[in-house]
């Protein structure tokens, strides 16, 4: 086959004993390699990142905490916990890390189950204004367990310079008044500007609640120094390991040290049972990663080409939430462009052009979740695969010509033909002959400094 992800690594020549895998695991690389991903909760992690998550590690039961097991045989175990640990703490400057959730909801949980009684209510963003499912949906369990109250934006505008669809703090702090949450949750799933603690962190304040900040997608701006610090200001702050932090699928909550064991105890026996060693070991790696200067020159990028971005396909007649993006999201209203446009339709076209995205809600979106009239488009992973805001732009006219000629189909071959092509030149793991690509390296599996 010859693809390095499948040969050339005792810890990946399984493979080569079922060919049944093997040939889906090598069309899922092919796939990655060979179509823009734009969708803004994923990235490309390192060949160290995929190697720990990959390793032996996988093997062994470590219920409990470094010192504090369950199951003997747990020192090295004990110092890769530790190790991940100290590096989240560092990072972000945090008083104390858990590294054990399994993912970014599962640490939304844990701090839920930590800091609030059963009924207690909790002010968190709406899901059709850019929430989370964990911040109250009710097909979440959270809402199940919890009484969830909602803010949202401010409508749009129609002005330019000033187009609305913000937070509307007003709103946050009239809410929080009238229902007097225990909780207040800032973060989002599909907001692309800026969020600010400290504006919640007094609301929160005048009623006597706690501030949790999900920073799932803007941790690794976060750690890059690009988007502000919610850790010092909020009481505990959950995040997402896989996203802009290009680091293994997974979560984490860093909080105060007075919070430390109602936290710890909330993720494990509260939560979860055994610890993903394996992916523990994965973040540490990422961690140190985001400490190294590059990784701050690669957050600005994201953020610089996310801008480009969203220029490009104002350029091509698109509407955007907010009239742009702070980070590394764009949420594209697609009405302006073709009012009988669903999400659920662009999202179909554009992956038969080989561009992937997902569809979306916007604002007071008319269309269910399940259709939408919106696209989330994200930069994070074709930043890592080394393209530059020349490429954002040919990207956009490429999703405009894709969606104009949606019916189309030699359009739609030719799009991918050219989405194949640049993908060649930018890939996401080893160099294009041009000089092209990231700086992940297969062979060394290291980062190539940019």
């Amino acid at each position: 086959m010859g693809h390095p992800v499948t040969t050339g690594s005792p810890f990946t020549r399984w493979l080569e004993a079922d060919p049944e895998v093997a040939r889906l695991v090598t069309e899922e690389y092919d796939r990655q390699t060979s179509t823009l991903q734009l969708i803004a909760s994923e990235n490309f992690t390192s060949p160290a990142v995929l190697a720990a998550t990959g390793s032996v590690l996988t093997n062994k039961y470590a219920e409990g905490y470094p010192g504090s097991r369950y199951y003997g045989g747990n020192r090295i175990i004990d110092e890769i916990e530790e190790l991940a640990r100290r590096r989240a703490t560092a990072l972000f400057g945090a008083e104390h890390a858990n590294v054990q959730p399994h993912s970014g909801a599962n640490a939304n949980l844990a701090v839920y189950h930590a800091l609030l009684e059963p009924g207690d209510t909790v002010l968190a963003m709406r899901l059709d204004h850019g929430g989370h499912l964990t911040h109250g949906s009710p097909a979440s369990v959270t809402s199940r367990n919890w009484r969830f109250v909602s803010y949202g934006v401010t409508p749009p505008t129609g002005d330019e310079d000033h187009p609305g669809e913000v937070i509307d703090f007003d709103q946050v702090r009239d809410v929080a008044k009238s229902e007097q949450p225990r909780l207040i949750v800032a973060g989002s799933t599909a907001y692309s500007r800026t969020i600010e603690a400290e504006p919640f962190r007094q609301i929160a304040d005048e009623v006597g609640a706690r501030l949790m900040f999900d920073a799932a997608h803007p941790a690794g701006l976060i750690a890059g120094g690009v988007h502000p610090s919610p850790v010092g200001v909020a009481d505990v702050v959950t995040f997402t390991t896989h996203k802009t932090l290009r680091g293994p699928r997974g979560g984490a909550v860093l909080c105060r040290a007075d919070l430390a064991k109602k936290v710890d105890g909330a993720v494990f026996p509260g939560l979860q049972g055994g610890p993903l060693e394996h992916v523990v070991a994965a973040k540490a790696v990422a961690f140190g990663e985001a400490m190294a200067p590059e990784f701050a020159r690669y957050a600005r990028r994201v953020v610089e080409n996310a801008k480009a971005f969203a220029a490009a396909l104002s350029a091509e007649g698109f509407r955007l939430v907010s009239g742009g993006t702070d980070n590394h999201m764009v949420l594209v209203d697609l009405r302006a462009f073709d009012p009988e446009l669903t999400g659920k339709t662009a999202q179909e076209v554009l992956d038969r052009a080989g561009i992937t995205c997902n569809r979306n809600t916007i604002p007071d979106d008319p269309r269910s979740p399940f259709v939408t009239s919106g696209l989330r488009l994200g930069t994070a992973a074709e930043t890592t695969a080394g393209m530059g805001p020349d490429q954002m732009a040919v990207v956009a006219a490429l999703i405009g010509r894709t969606l104009r000629r949606r019916d189309d189909e030699p359009t739609l071959a030719a799009v991918r033909e050219e989405v194949r092509s640049l993908c060649a030149a930018f890939p996401a793991y080893g160099s294009a002959p041009g000089g092209g690509g990231s700086g992940w390296s297969l062979e060394r599996g290291t980062a190539r400094p940019r």
